[in-house]
């Protein structure tokens, strides 16, 4: 009778209080967090794909380890092959029939905004996006939507500082994706420049991400005389611009966006020798800078590579490396409340959170009010092998005046 009164008491005791701890949204059972996400498996933007793989392989080894608070992370991973329509439809099979908690992680522009007033009207969580475009950073319209890239005004302030602080009387040619990454990019370059973008760009050239090359608009560009490249566009156009520029004996200071700047995937493909004097901004450490071959954390980060991604390129995968480790950390954050309503919270209060491979001091503070993830990078240069990092770390405070 005793030891039945203690069992009773016991059963009585601990269950009302674990049951009262946990809540759980979609996707969610005591052993399995399902989430789900969208990339370009196929199409002419398939390269961003590294992205879900790396993510996915990361989750196999926290899986391997005994998952997130005692739970496996399934992760669904669908191909939109970059096309917003597909990733409509794509979005809907994972919310109304795989049912995940949230979309995370999912990748591009276009894409993400395709999805975002869906996914806010169904109060389901859309975060950690890669997506630079400050049109997902609404809290007031798309309270459920973070990302997870630098946003492009701050990026572009950063290049246009540097532009004209060093090379005032630049004569600068535009290369720009003609979609809401090319054009955004494009507009908040042009507002940092001020009054002087109109006397500064001297021509713009735009293509569509179907074109199988871009040499005709390098031509035009070239022809307009100017001495500055400035890259708005994806890795593949990016490589045929500084490849075609080469060619062409056309000398000229390509501005490359951070993501576009992988030496293994742009700057190998478009000629290391064409490559050397471009610039571009820097938050993460790099395989290819010796600086970095002891840091504890690099030295991880190739032993995770080896064992769980052992075919894909070191050199590119930092950044969706980064990428997983912030997933994680996120639903490491909610505890036993995996409820939406949580997984948002943790997702929009974030703190002076140094990642491991982010250079340092540069660490992601997000609010519920601003969902920049951060607002600082390094400016760098290539110098034929590696980028090489110069001058003080840029900081874009949330009114976009640049500051050191």
């Amino acid at each position: 009778m005793i030891l039945a009164t203690a069992s009773i008491l016991l059963t009585v005791g601990l269950s009302p209080g674990a049951v009262a701890q946990k809540k759980y949204g979609p996707g969610v059972t005591d052993t399995e967090i399902k989430i789900g996400q969208t990339a370009p498996y196929s199409g002419p933007l398939s390269s961003l794909s590294i992205f879900g793989r790396i993510e996915a392989a990361y989750l196999r080894k926290i899986n391997e380890s005994g998952g997130i608070n005692g739970r496996k992370v399934t992760l669904i991973s669908l191909d939109d092959a970059f096309s917003p329509p597909k990733t409509v439809e794509q979005t809907r099979k994972l919310v109304e029939g795989d049912e995940v908690l949230a979309i995370v992680g999912s990748i591009g522009t276009p894409t993400n905004l395709a999805t975002s007033k869906y996914l806010n009207s169904k109060g389901v969580p859309q975060i950690l996006l890669l997506a630079s475009t400050p049109k997902l950073d609404d809290s007031d319209n798309l309270p459920w939507t973070t990302t997870f890239m630098m946003p492009q005004p701050v990026e572009t302030r950063i290049y246009a500082e540097y532009l004209l602080k060093s090379k005032p009387e630049a004569r600068i040619a535009v290369i720009y994706q003609n979609d809401d990454l090319g054009k955004g990019n494009l507009g908040w370059f042009k507002a940092a420049l001020g009054a002087k973008a109109s006397t500064m760009i001297v021509k713009e050239a735009a293509y569509d991400v179907t074109e199988p090359t871009i040499d005709s608009q390098i031509v035009t560009l070239k022809a307009s005389g100017a001495d500055t490249l400035f890259h708005a566009s994806n890795a593949r156009f990016a490589a045929q611009s500084i490849r075609k520029a080469h060619e062409l004996g056309w000398k000229v200071q390509h501005v490359l966006l951070s993501g576009v700047s992988a030496i293994a995937s742009v700057l190998r493909p478009a000629g290391l020798e064409a490559s050397t004097g471009a610039v571009t901004a820097v938050w993460l450490k790099s395989t290819e800078n010796p600086i970095w071959d002891d840091d504890p954390d690099m030295k991880e980060y190739r032993v995770f590579m080896k064992q769980w991604a052992p075919r894909e390129l070191v050199e590119d995968s930092i950044f969706p490396y980064a990428s997983a480790q912030m997933i994680v950390e996120v639903l490491k954050r909610c505890g036993d409340d995996l409820s939406r309503e949580n997984l948002l919270k943790q997702a929009t209060n974030v703190r002076d959170l140094q990642l491991p491979l982010f250079l340092a001091g540069l660490t992601i503070n997000i609010s519920p009010t601003s969902r920049a993830a951060w607002r600082r990078a390094s400016m760098a240069r290539f110098d034929g092998a590696k980028w090489v990092l110069f001058g003080d770390i840029v900081a874009v405070p949330a009114d976009n005046r640049a500051s050191r």
